[in-house]
């Protein structure tokens, strides 16, 4: 399955928009080490990378609420914390397995892909909204 940023997650900031980019960029790299059988080693570094990347873009998007004190700034922090906590048990569930089973893949797609789409679609396109005004 290949996962591609279009224009239906463009938010009209560009530094949220690459920043996105990026990080879809290395979900679809995460899934495809999956479907490739790529090994367990390899899809904890691809997990890894993925989670890091994370942590910096929820740091920037973050400062920039703060920046034009977006007033829905702590519900959109508790949604990163709970995306973080996904993607941690993530890493504790491809850890325990063998690799990266069909169980795996499927989290990944409902806790990463969906909840990230569904999150820009919503939360990031308003913050978008909320800084042009």
């Amino acid at each position: 399955m290949k996962v591609e940023f279009d224009n239906s997650l463009v938010t009209g900031n560009a530094m949220i928009d690459e920043q996105h980019k990026e990080l879809i960029g290395k979900i679809d790299r995460l899934l495809s080490c999956c479907e490739q059988n790529g090994g367990k080693v390899e899809a904890i570094k691809m997990l890894d990378y993925l989670a890091e990347y994370t942590d910096f873009h929820f740091g920037e998007e973050e400062k920039l609420q703060e920046e034009v004190s977006y007033p829905a700034i702590e519900e959109h922090k508790k949604q990163h914390a709970a995306f973080k906590k996904a993607v941690e048990e993530l890493h504790e569930m491809l850890v325990d397995e063998e690799g990266p089973t069909e169980a795996f893949v499927a989290a990944v797609n409902k806790n990463v892909v969906d909840w990230l789409f569904d999150h820009i679609k919503k939360m990031d396109q308003a913050l978008a909204a909320f800084i042009q005004k």
